[in-house]
C-alpha cells in the first residue's frame, strides 16, 4: 500500500524473489509525496573529508543519528541503517539514478544539521524526484501491477491475520478486493493533521490509522518534526541542502541568530533544534511582519544556485516572485515529517502477522525524537528492501496465508455498506471539520506544547469526532468523488490526531522535536522508552516499551 520510493523498492524485491506483488496507490506512483525530497540521502563514503581530513564511517553516521533522535532511536535498527547506507546509495546508481558528482567524478556529498561530516548524496536539490522515477522505471520494466488511484479502505484480518485489504477505485466508485499472503504498508505520514506542513495533500496518514484499526499500536506518535525552512504563505519545503551549501538565517534585524541557539552548529544544528530557535525570534517580535525570518542565500553567488539549487531558485520564482540570487528567502517553520507510526520490529513486522509497514509510515524507530535531513530518503530504500526480504522469508516458511473468496467478499460488502450510507444520508460541511482540526494541532500541539493548551486541543479533537457523523460529501455519486475520498480520509485524521495529543500529553519531558514548555528539561529515568498507543473497545490506550541502548549511552545533547 503506497507507490513512493518504499512500496517501489519492496515490490522490485518481491518480483525478483518470484513472487507475485502488487502496488496499491491511491495517487500515481510520480505524485507521490517521495517526489518532493529535495536533500539528499545519507550514507558514510567519505567521498567528502571531514575537519583535519578525518574520513566517514558507519560508526559516525550512527553517532549522529541517536544523538539527534535525543536518544530515542533504536540503536540496532539505527546500526542495520547505517551500515546499509552506502550500498544502497551505490545500488541506486547502478538501478539508474543520477547524483550530482564532486570534480574527480565521485558522488557529491553535502553537509546537513547534526551531522559531523559531509555524507548527503544528492541530485542538485531534486534528489526523491530522481530515485522515485529511477525505481517507478524499474518497476515498470519488472511489470509490477500498479493499481493507481485506489484508496485502500480497509485490512482483512482472518483469525488474527492480515490476508488482504479492500479498495475504493476511485474512478468508477467501485469496491476492490485484495487477497495475499502479506500487506506492506509504505503510505507515508501524516502531516495534513496539521495546517502548515510541507507535506502532499495525500499525507493523511491512511496507513497508520487502518492498521490501528485492525489492531496494530502506534508508537512515538507524539514527536512530530517541524521544519525551519518552509516558504512563507505556502509552506512549500525550501531544502536543508541550502543551508548545507551555506545559505544563512537572519531575523528582521539582520542577525545570524542562530549563532546565539547553537553556537558550534548555526545554521547546520538539527531541525528541531532550528525550529524552536526560528519560532522563538518570531514570537519574541524579532520576526517580520507576519511570522517569518529570512534565509539568504545571495553570498553564494549565481552559479552555486542555479548549478546546486535550481528547484529552490524555481520555487521562490514560482511561489514568492524573489529571485534568491537578488533577494533574500522569507521563511517560517512547518510541520514535515512524522517519526511516530506502525510499531513494527527490526524486520518491519507489526503485532498482527501478516502486516508490515515501513518507511515513513512506520516506527522501526530509526528516528527516535528528532530526523536528520538525509536520512528519510535512506530509511525508505533500506527497509523497502529489507522489509520485503522478510517478507519474501514468511512466504517462503508457509507463515502467511491469502484471505478465502468469502472473507474478501464479505470485506467488500462491509465497505460498500458504510459508503452507501455516508453518501446517501445529509449533514453539515465536513471540510469545515477539517479545517478545524488542522487549526487544533498547529495551535495546540505545534513546537511548543504545554498541558492545558493540549488538554484543550483535545477535548475539541473528541468534540470533532463526534461530529462527523452528522456530515457528509455533498457530492453523492460514486464515480470521480474526491468530496468522498476526502470524506474517508478525515474519519482516519481525527483518530491520529487523538494519538498525538494523548502520546503528548502523557510525555511529561522535553525530548527532540516534543518540547514542553512546563516540562523543559529531559527526563531519561522516566521517558526514556518508546510511547505506544492501542485502540480497544473504541478507547485508546497509552503504554511503553524500552528503548534499545547499544554502543552509545545518553548524554547531554549539545550543538
Amino acid at each position: 500500500m503506497g507507490g513512493g520510493l518504499t512500496g517501489l523498492r519492496a515490490a522490485i524485491s518481491l518480483k525478483d524473489a518470484g513472487l507475485d506483488g502488487a502496488v496499491v496507490s491511491k495517487v500515481h506512483p510520480l505524485r507521490s509525496h517521495s517526489v518532493a525530497a529535495q536533500g539528499g540521502m545519507n550514507a558514510s563514503l567519505g567521498n567528502v573529508k571531514g575537519e583535519g581530513g578525518t574520513i566517514d564511517s558507519w560508526k559516525n553516521h550512527a553517532y549522529d543519528t541517536i544523538k539527534g533522535s535525543d536518544y530515542l532511536a533504536d540503536q540496532d535498527t539505527v546500526e542495520l541503517m547505517c551500515r546499509e547506507a552506502p550500498r544502497t546509495v551505490i545500488e541506486l546508481e547502478h538501478m539508474g539514478n543520477v547524483w550530482s558528482r564532486l570534480e574527480n567524478g565521485k558522488i557529491a556529498q553535502r553537509p546537513f544539521g547534526g551531522a559531523g561530516f559531509p555524507r548527503t548524496c544528492y541530485a542538485a536539490d531534486r534528489t526523491g524526484h530522481n530515485i522515485l522515477h529511477t525505481l517507478y522505471e524499474n518497476v515498470l520494466d519488472h511489470e509490477i501491477p500498479i493499481y493507481e488511484e485506489f484508496l485502500v479502505t480497509s485490512l482483512i484480518i482472518e483469525k488474527g491475520h492480515c490476508q488482504g485489504c479492500t479498495a475504493l477505485e476511485i474512478r468508477t466508485g467501485d469496491i476492490h478486493g485484495f487477497s495475499s499472503k502479506a500487506v506492506l504498508m509504505a503510505s507515508g505520514g501524516f502531516g495534513r493533521i496539521f495546517n502548515r506542513s510541507t507535506n502532499a495533500l495525500i499525507n493523511t496518514g491512511d496507513g497508520q490509522a487502518l492498521s490501528l484499526a485492525a489492531g496494530a499500536t502506534l508508537k512515538d506518535m507524539e514527536f512530530v518534526q517541524f521544519h525551519p525552512t518552509t516558504l512563507y504563505g505556502t509552506n512549500i519545503l525550501i531544502t536543508e541542502g541550502a543551508r548545507g551549501e551555506g545559505a544563512i538565517l537572519t531575523n528582521k534585524n539582520q542577525e545570524r541568530f542562530m549563532e546565539h541557539y547553537a553556537p558550534h552548529s548555526i545554521d547546520l544544528a538539527p531541525r528541531d533544534v532550528v525550529a524552536r530557535a526560528t519560532e522563538k525570534e518570531i514570537m519574541e517580535g524579532k520576526g517580520f511582519k507576519g511570522g517569518y525570518v529570512h534565509l539568504d542565500l545571495r553570498h553564494l553567488g549565481k552559479e552555486v544556485i542555479i548549478g546546486k539549487l535550481p528547484g529552490i531558485r524555481k520555487i521562490a520564482l514560482d511561489f514568492a516572485g524573489i529571485d534568491p540570487v537578488k533577494d533574500p528567502i522569507p521563511v517560517q517553520p512547518g510541520q514535515h515529517y512524522s517519526m511516530g507510526g506502525i510499531d513494527v520490529d527490526i524486520t518491519g513486522a507489526s503485532k498482527i502477522p501478516g502486516l508490515y509497514a515501513a518507511g515513513e509510515c512506520a516506527c522501526i524507530s530509526v528516528q527516535g525524537a528528532n530526523r536528520l535531513g538525509g536520512n528519510s530518503l535512506l530509511e525508505t530504500v533500506v527497509f523497502g528492501r529489507l522489509v520485503a526480504t522478510k517478507i519474501i522469508e514468511d512466504i517462503r516458511k508457509d507463515k502467511n496465508t491469502n484471505a478465502t473468496e468469502k472473507s474478501v467478499q464479505n470485506a467488500i460488502e462491509r465497505v460498500r455498506t458504510k459508503i452507501n450510507d455516508i453518501l446517501q444520508r445529509d449533514g453539515e460541511n465536513f471540510f469545515k471539520l477539517r479545517d478545524n482540526l488542522t487549526r487544533i494541532m498547529s495551535d495546540k500541539f505545534g513546537i511548543f506544547r504545554e498541558k492545558k493548551n493540549m488538554q484543550e486541543g483535545l477535548d475539541d479533537i473528541k468534540n470533532l469526532q463526534k461530529r462527523i457523523d452528522h456530515t457528509a460529501p455533498k457530492n453523492k455519486e460514486p464515480e470521480l468523488n474526491q468530496a468522498l475520498v476526502k470524506f474517508l480520509e478525515l474519519e482516519g485524521m481525527l483518530i491520529l490526531a487523538e494519538t498525538v495529543a494523548k502520546s503528548a500529553l502523557a510525555r511529561r519531558e522535553s525530548r527532540g522535536s516534543h518540547y514542553r514548555t512546563d516540562y523543559p528539561a529531559r527526563d531519561d529515568v522516566n521517558f526514556l522508552k518508546h510511547t505506544v498507543v492501542d485502540l480497544k473497545d473504541g478507547e485508546m490506550h497509552v503504554s511503553y516499551k524500552p528503548v534499545k541502548l547499544g554502543l552509545f549511552e545518553p548524554e547531554e545533547r549539545v550543538y
